[in-house]
């Protein structure tokens, strides 16, 4: 059967219903988002007043921030309105999703209601995260049932990738596949397949763990600090690590799913994880549940003059400054990028972290070997929902193959932990969970004692997993043939940034994708694209003042854009993630971007006292140059490009860059998963070869306004300074940046090529970096991640 879901209606709008239906929006599907009619207004027959309880909801997530939808536009997608009078517009929907209060009574009644309205064959699903999926669907029509199941997102739903899909037994097929592609497709999820058991996959697993974490940390002895330091980004986790995690989801919710899986599993051998220590418990009963009550394991104080995080002690139960963890084990894991490489040395350390980091992954590859086949056949659905669901960077199987599965096997028995028998078996073979072959990954199956191809490889490219078809490499960068022509080129320095290896890297690619392919990708993995240029390598040639030095790597770094930009191939990008700087200049000399919808790009360097010297305030000046027309005076069009970059504004999504012009309409394009970018971008590649793809000439018709209009930017950078908006410094970079996006002392407008432009940007560049201030600012941002405002 052919779905298209044009409608959805969403019963329910809470934190998670009024979310819900914004991702859809941002999509462009139209959503009617229902809740209870506003108590007390029973006998009112004003709309508004009926709907006040489900507009004021969906007014709080429209300003909630992050934003739940990529753009304020897509809001108008929305309409709102009661269960009482509006009940009804079911019978329009292509999709029904429930999101009232998890109470099966409650659901039960929601349901009566439904059936009488809606149409035969309509989708209807639970975002329920812990009611068994076949007692919502029990006593319903037996078309009901067949197009019922859970669909699980998780908060927030436009961030958290995961949607984890629980059929019943009478779920049909056709069902089943249809969410399992839509939620990939078009709302750019990881879908998970998930038997009904309690907790279904992510929570069952990722709340094992954090409790886990608790017993462990009592056990040895640890801090909430230090437990935080050894769980966050050095082990792959995100920065919220363990206890921040459960502050933001909420202590109370943390409680209820440990309770749900202790009370509901009783077979579960690893089920005392789940009891709840006293502490926690005087937790709930104080009502510090985290960021929603203002305290959980940390709380957040004003002082004379800051805020500052304090840390809950846990035996004097009183809030304390945080402490700064001192252990060998992360000093040495953390001179380490590669992740693999960063939990070996942790693994094996022989301090109190390294004793937490072998107790914490025993327990837990025991936990997710006895879980299969309870709670899924296939080991890769685990890693799956981990990843998009917690934020882990890798999965738990995965890090089992990180570590030796054979070696940790060992160590485990050593320990007395008890390892699943299918696990003893493949290891006893010299087997891992997971292997990759012609560029495709597979995964252990327990049933065939196999591999199989994990389904829908053929839909994503992973470079790393193209290893074996390297094609060119240095200590930063690599060059792999992804099939049909089309190279792919990556690299993996900190926070991804762009130093002199990679700008070696891109050049070297570059050559050999003109003598021997088609065209290239430049892609990286993890948690972004670029963090922009390499400052750390600027400020040590600025501050010994080796001013050539300097100017040459500005010139090459200038170059090396204007070579993607005219390489007689075609070079895409596959942004994702932060994007700044730097990273951002390579995207805009691209000739296709294919851009992760959470995309967030921009040029920043104003907030480090500088302007963007690689290229990227001379594309913004042409492209206000091809943007001037008659209905808007040429110097508003200038001056929006102008504020883009003095305000150093950033792109909260890929949609907002297409909004400002950093990405072009008709030209790049956006996917609402990111695993699907890389392939996306491929096959653009491979569209602009295939119809014939012609190196362009340089640019010579770049029309500049010249003094009058640099009078009118040095007029309003001098408002802004004298009403106190900005310093003297950030009048000085202004002043600079203006200069030369009105192309310099010019008398009249004039029109100018690419190379005029790229050395005024890097003249203004490099008078920057001599200047106290900016290096005051570069250093700020070395040592905290933050600039200082001078």
């Amino acid at each position: 059967m052919q779905r298209a879901i044009k409608n959805v209606v969403i019963l329910g709008s809470g934190v998670m219903g009024s979310r819900i239906a914004c991702h859809f929006a941002g999509i462009g599907v139209q959503v009617v988002l229902l809740d209870r009619l506003n108590p007390g207004k029973e006998e009112s027959t004003n709309k508004k007043e009926r709907n006040q309880l489900v507009n004021d909801a969906f007014t709080a997530a429209i300003k909630s921030n992050p934003s739940p939808i990529y753009s304020a536009k897509f809001a108008s997608n929305i309409t709102t309105g009661n269960f009482t009078d509006d009940m009804a517009l079911v019978a329009k929907a292509d999709w029904i999703i429930e999101v009232v209060v998890e109470r099966l009574d409650i659901k039960q009644q929601i349901y009566n209601e439904v059936e009488k309205y809606r149409k035969p064959g309509t989708l209807i699903s639970s975002n329920t995260s812990g009611i068994p999926i076949h007692l919502m669907a029990e006593g319903r029509s037996e078309d009901f049932q067949q197009h019922f199941c859970g669909t699980h997102f998780f908060n927030p739903p436009r961030y958290l990738r995961l949607l984890e899909i629980i059929p019943t037994a009478k779920t049909s097929k056709e069902v089943i596949d249809f969410h399992m592609h839509y939620g990939d497709v078009f709302l750019g999820k990881t879908t998970v397949l998930c038997k009904d058991t309690p907790a279904f996959i992510a929570n069952r697993v990722g709340v094992f763990s954090m409790m886990s974490v608790v017993h462990t940390m009592e056990k040895l002895g640890l801090s909430i600090d230090e437990i935080e330091s050894l769980t966050g980004p050095i082990m792959g986790r995100p920065k919220s690590a363990t206890f921040r995690t459960a502050d933001v989801v909420g202590i109370d919710t943390l409680v209820k799913v440990a309770k749900g899986v202790a009370d509901n599993c009783p077979n579960d051998e690893a089920k005392a994880i789940f009891n709840l220590p006293t502490w926690l418990e005087k937790m709930v009963e104080n009502n510090w549940l985290g960021d929603k009550t203002g305290q959980g394991f940390f709380k957040k104080v004003k002082t004379a003059t800051s805020k500052e995080i304090l840390t809950l002690n846990l035996k004097t139960f009183e809030y304390e400054p945080r402490n700064k963890t001192k252990f060998a084990s992360i000093a040495a894991a953390k001179a380490v990028d590669s992740l693999p490489e960063r939990l070996k040395i942790l693994y094996k350390a022989s301090d109190k972290g390294g004793e937490f980091v072998r107790a914490f992954h025993h327990a837990l590859f025991s936990y997710i070997g006895f879980r299969i086949p309870e709670i899924s056949d296939e080991l890769y659905r685990l890693d799956d929902a981990l990843k998009a669901g917690f934020g882990w960077e890798i999965g738990a199987f995965e890090s089992w193959d990180a570590l030796g599965v054979a070696a940790v096997v060992s160590d485990m028995k050593a320990a007395g932990i008890a390892v699943a028998p299918w696990v003893e078996t493949m290891s006893s073979k010299g087997l891992s969970f997971y292997k990759v072959m012609e560029g495709k990954r597979y995964y252990y199956d327990i049933q065939s004692n196999d591999y199989k191809l994990i389904p829908g490889a053929d839909s994503f490219i992973i470079l790393s997993d193209l290893k074996e078809k390297t094609i060119w490499k240095n200590s930063a960068c690599t060059m792999v043939d992804m099939g049909d022509g089309i190279a792919g080129f990556g690299w993996n320095t900190k926070m991804n940034s762009i130093g002199g290896e990679v700008l070696e890297g891109l050049n070297k690619a570059i050559g050999i994708a003109e003598e021997k392919c088609h065209g290239m990708v430049i892609a990286n993995e993890g948690n972004l694209f670029s963090a922009g240029a390499n400052v750390g390598m600027i400020f040590m040639l600025a501050i010994e003042q080796e001013y050539e030095e300097l100017d040459m790597a500005v010139r090459t770094f200038q170059n090396t854009m204007m070579r993607v930009r005219y390489s007689s191939i075609p070079v895409g990008v596959a942004p994702h993630g932060l994007t700044l700087g730097g990273g951002c200049e390579l995207n805009l000399h691209s000739d296709t971007i294919v851009a992760a919808a959470e995309t967030y790009i921009g040029l920043v360097e104003l907030g480090i006292g500088v302007i963007p010297g690689g290229g990227g305030t001379k594309e913004f000046v042409l492209r206000a140059s091809d943007e001037m027309h008659v209905d808007e005076p040429d110097s508003i069009t200038l001056k929006n490009r102008f504020l883009q970059i003095a305000t150093a504004k950033v792109a909260t999504s890929a949609h907002e860059a297409m909004d400002m012009g950093i990405f072009r309409k008709g030209q790049d394009h956006i996917v609402l998963n990111q695993s699907r970018r890389i392939a996306k971008a491929k096959e653009e590649v491979l569209k602009l070869y295939n119809a014939g793809y012609t190196q362009a000439a340089q640019r010579k018709d770049i029309k500049v306004l010249g003094k009058s209009a640099l009078g009118a930017l040095y007029a309003g950078i001098n408002a802004m300074w004298r009403g106190g908006y900005a310093t003297d410094h950030d009048k000085l970079v202004a002043k600079k940046l203006a200069y030369v996006m009105c192309g310099g002392d010019l008398s009249e407008q004039t029109m100018v090529n690419e190379q005029y432009l790229l050395d005024l940007e890097r003249e203004a560049f490099l008078s920057l970096c001599g200047e106290k201030k900016t290096l005051e600012r570069i250093q700020s941002v070395m040592t905290s991640g933050k600039p200082i405002r001078n």
